[in-house]
């Protein structure tokens, strides 16, 4: 029984996104060569490691079983690479980022930038993902540095604040909600509302709430930024939930109603999440600590 660490990381992949396709995309690879090295995974242990279902893939027990070794792997061979590229002359380096939609539009290019200016020979991939998969990807070791909406409390996580975040309803001032000091989600979900694509992490978020509530959300329409939906909300083409700091740069251009949202998941903190180590690799440590510093 041999793996070797493109195995691993496919595997993965695959259980954090649920799905062979996505899996295998983040891996670099066609759905059909995933599927044929997972199978072949399969085979070489004699049992299944996924169930394939309708709606995507679960791991097996055997397949949980696999996930804490791999991830155990993998961090080592980081970890060991990150130590040896110290010692590489002339080679850039790499970090390798997930954050959520808020953090992605709103506050990270401003957090970002002085790191980037100061550091012209590192690199830094960014990924857009939805909080509760980024805080798995950092646990697995996909990922240097997570930035989400919520923390889970794991003995392998470091967490620092980065910003606070607080979602509001933007409505047509001629719209029966902009009359309201405050509003629930449940409230909204009676209306037409306009929103974002559904690959973005906060529609994710509002499509998991309305489905909590057992409700359906009347999207009208969606567009890829929330400046976009601002501007239809203002012409009354429906409501939409966005950061307060996105409507009210809005509202410097458009006529435009704010209601702030009572639900307790409308107002959160942004976390920066690390593995826990000993010791960070320098510029993972450095980020880190550019990130956090708001002086």
């Amino acid at each position: 029984m041999r793996f070797d660490p493109a195995d691993l990381r496919l595997f993965l992949n695959v259980v954090l996104t649920g799905s062979i396709s996505a899996g295998a995309e983040r891996s670099h690879l066609s759905a059909a060569a995933a599927s044929t090295r997972l199978s072949g995974m399969e085979e070489s242990l004699g049992t299944r490691l996924l169930d394939r279902k309708r709606r995507g893939i679960e791991p097996t027990a055997a397949g949980r079983a696999l996930e804490g070794h791999a991830r155990l792997i993998l961090t080592q061979l980081d970890a060991m690479q990150a130590e040896l590229s110290e010692h590489a002359q002339g080679r850039r380096g790499r970090i390798r980022l997930m954050c959520n939609t808020v953090t992605l539009v709103e506050f990270l290019p401003q957090a970002l930038g002085p790191f980037l200016a100061t550091h012209p020979d590192v690199d830094v991939d960014i990924e857009e993902q939805p909080s509760r998969r980024i805080i798995t990807a950092i646990d697995d070791g996909l990922a240097d540095i997570g930035i989400a909406a919520y923390a889970m409390s794991s003995p392998r996580l470091e967490t620092r604040l980065f910003r606070h975040d607080r979602l509001v309803v933007v409505a047509s001032p001629a719209h029966p909600l902009a009359a309201r000091d405050r509003v629930t989600f449940a409230e909204v979900l009676n209306h037409d509302l306009v929103g974002l694509g559904a690959d973005s992490a906060i529609q994710d978020l509002l499509t998991s709430h309305a489905a909590q509530a057992g409700r359906p959300m009347r999207l009208r329409t969606r567009l890829r930024t929330f400046g976009g939906i601002c501007e239809l909300a203002a012409l009354g083409v429906g409501v939409a939930v966005v950061p307060q700091a996105a409507a009210q740069r809005a509202k410097a251009r458009v006529d435009l109603a704010s209601i702030p949202l009572t639900d307790s998941w409308a107002s959160r903190d942004l976390m920066v999440c690390v593995r826990r180590q000993k010791t960070l690799p320098p510029l993972v440590k450095e980020l880190l600590d550019s990130l956090t510093d708001r002086t």
